[in-house]
């Protein structure tokens, strides 16, 4: 992916700043001594009409008479005269700005009007803006600081986006006391322009950053944001502190889910979803990007703990329990080997107390036989500073050991100057040094979490095209039908009309006005039934007593109906009485009530939760959230973080719910989310889970303003697998061949498809030599976002083995206007028109999206690919590297 269109903004050549003044106190003149004072080696232009030198640098007027080529333009001047100073940029070339005046969309309708002036002027000139009311950006690899912060930041390979600059400037100042070291820092402010998708993509490919931190706010563009977030947790850490978790209330609600299921909850399944790691404040945000920057993965959650003061080992063995952090007990032969190389009175058993006296040896007896066990994952190593202990010895030690294996290593050397030079040698040979046991066991949980986020990353659910389909134009009819009716709620009858369409299984109900009709209704469906109230006003039934039960004969119906009127007129005249439903009662012997919920989300669009069901649902509040579209995995995943999925298996006299039953209708949902989009909530509670199956009771449906659609997945946060762009065709042979969007699962094909590539081909490809691909380097090359990239395969089908014979792809290019192609097909298959199919199908697909054009690079020997490229309407142009040319096709 191209990152030129941020580069100015990470590595100007040269700086101009509006409303530069020799004022300390000022914005613009604090900016310029940051400029100075960080060594950039760039050109500095102050500009200010007042003044004719600002600290010492030769002033301009305006930026007219600035002849050099400016880079990256800072205003730093009252917001009515930014519109002005931005179109004066505009027709100087300026093609970059960060806005640090405030007075725009946080400052109400004025400030709105005026932020969408500014918006508009810098599009006009094609103009990237950072900001407004932000703090700036630093880049201290090239000495660039163009913030009015009184803290500059030292140079490392941690990233930091901030929506809040003044958050910036606190974790600037912490960063400097822990020696924490930056890549970049940048502060978005309210984010008009660039937001965190864009600056997460530059990040992602960024050499100079390992590590990526986000503080946020809030989020404006979803499908940018998580675009831009899983493109960089797919290649390097990213952990993320969100302020705004609980709300102050919940507005009153239709459904279950609406009320118990808020905001933050779809934030943590888009964050999950996405392969980062959140955490809860500014030492936790540091501490996991420690642990993951030199830990990327674990094989569990099995942790040993090494230590000599028992006490600190009790609290960090509460904090791993209280975590979900598992313990084990020790290997008996560990134990044996242990016991013969530690004192009598060591602790026989994990934590691994070694005594207050332990010297490095007997440290490093604790340590190998940690290393050693088969039961053990990670190895915590605590130190306290007590009057025989070497803490830097035994710091120099735990290096050497941690260096011969690879099992997670990190450490809790506790104290100050008495423990500080060990600590410091942790911290320098990049195992994970912390100074409270709290910290380093929420470190370990976070690479656990981040361990179990990088796999739900990898999952890309497709179409259940091994399932019976739904009848969409029934439920598609049923919404029309309310919508018609001026109505947005389905009644109960229309709600089960549309799950029985999507294959959820409902129980047989219906709807009755009159007493006689429900007598009708109870004969039909046969005795004993049950009764519930049927109102288009009514939240919940069992509020005012709307549910009656095991209703045996005629007589008991009649009487049940008039006995129902006539209390909800008396004691509830606000209650609109339609009627009753009626249903057949069923004997659910071992049933858990469950309840499954979907809820629009004002941010991420549509999400799905899942939980303990009954009128209690809003007090347990035992649920779990998660982005569709879903899979067998992410939704036993989600099913996982209930409490209630423990009484999902045999429990006492209880046999298990059947197996599938629930994921499967779990699927039928997710699917109905897909195909539905106007569903605005809906709740489907209790769902019954027996050892027979599953079986809907209750369904609430509510629908969005909008109408239902086609199925365009756009309102979605993530984008579902676009199976509808597969297609076939014949080749001159008449032999069909498939095109295809690639899938996670492709990977063992693809490895295949490189392994026989001849070395030509391969060379003409990747323009460099290539070994054998490992699987899961491949995943992520088949884990792609439909979004911002497509990879289109073309297989053929031999005696039902699907073999692929080709691979286009392209990724958008950062400026969201061109792409960039690559297509190779396999050595056998070449010259038969199988490269032309593949590019119609990419160029198609690139021009749905709404790009411009399409480049790429090939080599300039390389007559095949030339020849495929003008045919296709590319101009080849000049290289500066002479063995490759460079091809464009300017309008798709």
């Amino acid at each position: 992916m191209k990152q030129s269109s941020l580069l100015p903004l990470f590595s100007p050549a040269s700086v101009a700043v509006f409303g530069a003044s020799d004022r300390g106190s000022s914005i613009g003149g604090r900016v310029v001594r940051n400029l100075q004072e960080s060594g950039f080696a760039g050109e500095i232009f102050p500009v200010n009409p007042h003044h004719e030198k600002v600290q010492g640098v030769s002033c301009y007027p305006d930026i007219a008479t600035i002849k050099e080529r400016v880079d990256l333009a800072v205003l730093a001047t009252p917001a009515e005269s930014v519109v002005e100073l931005l179109e004066q940029c505009g027709a100087a070339g300026v093609r970059m700005a960060v806005i640090l005046s405030a007075g725009f969309a946080e400052a109400g309708v004025g400030g709105k009007e005026r932020q969408s002036v500014l918006l508009e002027t810098a599009r006009r000139h094609r103009i990237r803006l950072l900001g407004p009311n932000c703090l700036g950006v630093i880049r201290p690899a090239v000495g660039l600081n163009a913030t009015f912060g009184v803290t500059g930041a030292r140079c490392g390979d941690v990233a930091l986006i901030s929506q809040s600059g003044a958050l910036c400037t606190a974790i600037l100042d912490w960063a400097e006391s822990e020696e924490i070291g930056f890549s970049a820092v940048v502060s978005t402010g309210t984010a008009a322009d660039l937001d965190f998708g864009e600056l997460l993509h530059f990040l992602a490919l960024d050499g100079k950053t390992r590590s990526i931190l986000l503080y946020i706010e809030g989020v404006n563009r979803s499908r940018s944001f998580l675009s831009g977030l899983r493109a960089a947790a797919r290649l390097k850490p990213v952990v993320i502190m969100k302020s705004g978790r609980h709300a102050a209330g919940v507005k009153a609600a239709v459904s279950h889910t609406a009320a118990i299921v808020g905001g933050d909850d779809v934030f943590n399944a888009a964050v999950d979803r996405a392969g980062a790691v959140r955490v809860d404040s500014v030492g936790e945000l540091f501490a996991a990007a420690r642990i993951l920057s030199n830990y990327r993965t674990t094989k569990g959650a099995a942790l040993a703990i090494v230590t000599n003061a028992g006490g600190i080992g009790v609290i960090a063995a509460d904090c791993a329990t209280d975590g979900g952090i598992e313990l084990p007990e020790l290997n008996p032969e560990t134990l044996s080997s242990l016991n013969e190389s530690l004192p009598r009175w060591w602790s026989h058993g994990n934590p691994l107390d070694v005594l207050g006296d332990a010297d490095v040896e007997r440290y490093r007896a604790a340590i190998q036989g940690c290393v050693a066990d088969e039961r053990v994952d990670a190895v915590l190593v605590m130190l306290t500073p007590q009057a025989t202990t070497d803490s830097t010895g035994i710091a120099k030690m735990v290096i050497e050991e941690a260096s011969q294996v690879k099992k997670p290593f990190f450490g809790c050397w506790m104290g100050g100057d008495h423990v500080a030079e060990g600590r410091m040698l942790l911290a320098e040979a990049q195992i994970p040094v912390f100074r409270t046991p709290e910290a380093a066991v929420a470190a370990f949980s976070h690479l656990l979490e981040y361990r179990r986020n990088q796999k739900l990353l990898l999952e890309v659910p497709g179409p259940l095209s091994d399932r019976a389909e739904p009848d969409l134009s029934r439920a598609k009819e049923i919404f029309e039908t309310v919508r018609s009716g001026g109505r947005r709620q389905l009644t109960p009858s229309e709600a089960n009309q549309v799950l029985a369409a999507f294959h959820v299984p409902v129980l047989p109900m219906i709807e009755a006005a009159t007493a006689g009709a429900a007598v009708a209704a109870a004969d039909e469906l046969g005795y004993p039934v049950a009764m519930k109230i049927n109102s288009s006003t009514l939240t919940h039934k069992s509020e005012v007593g709307g549910v009656l039960l095991d209703l045996r004969e005629a007589d008991e119906v009649e009487r049940a109906f008039c006995s129902l009127r006539d209390r909800i007129g008396k004691d509830y005249p606000e209650v609109i009485f339609d009627g009753v439903i009626i249903e057949r009662m069923h004997a659910f012997q071992g049933s858990r009530e469950l309840f499954i919920g979907v809820i629009s989300d004002p941010v991420f669009g549509p999400a799905i939760s899942f939980g303990a069901g009954g009128i209690t649902v809003e007090v347990l509040r035992d649920q779990a959230t998660a982005l569709p579209p879903l899979n067998e995995v992410l939704i036993e995943e989600m099913i996982s973080q209930t409490r209630i999925s423990a009484l999902l298996g045999e429990f006492r006299t209880m046999p298990p719910v059947k197996p599938g039953a629930l994921v499967e209708v779990l699927l039928r949902v997710s699917q109905m989310v897909v195909e539905l989009p106007g569903i605005a909530e809906m709740d489907i509670n209790p769902l019954i889970a027996n050892a027979e199956g599953v079986l809907a009771l209750d369904a609430r449906i509510l629908l969005s303003g909008a109408a239902s659609g086609s199925g365009h997945s756009d309102y979605m946060a993530i984008a579902p697998y676009p199976a509808h762009l597969a297609r076939t065709f014949q080749l001159a042979n008449r032999e069909e061949v498939v095109i295809r969007p690639i899938r996670p699962e492709d990977a063992k094909i693809v490895q295949n498809f490189v392994g026989k590539l001849s070395e030509e081909t391969k060379y003409f490809r990747f323009m460099q030599s290539l070994g054998e691909l490992s699987i899961e380097t491949l995943v992520r090359f088949t884990q792609i976002d439909y979004d911002r990239e497509m990879a289109f395969l073309a297989v053929f089908f031999d005696e039902g083995v699907e073999t692929e014979i080709g691979v286009a792809r392209y990724t958008t290019n950062i400026d969201d206007r061109s792409c960039e192609f690559a297509v190779v097909v396999a050595d056998a298959w070449q010259g038969r028109g199988v490269a032309t199919a593949l590019m119609h199908a990419l160029m198609e697909e690139a021009r749905s999206k709404g790009l411009v054009w399409i480049e790429g690079e090939v080599l300039s020997y390389n007559r095949h690919m030339l020849d495929l490229v003008k045919r296709l309407g590319f101009e080849i142009t000049s290289h500066p590297d002479d063995t490759t040319v460079r091809v464009i096709r300017r309008r798709l």
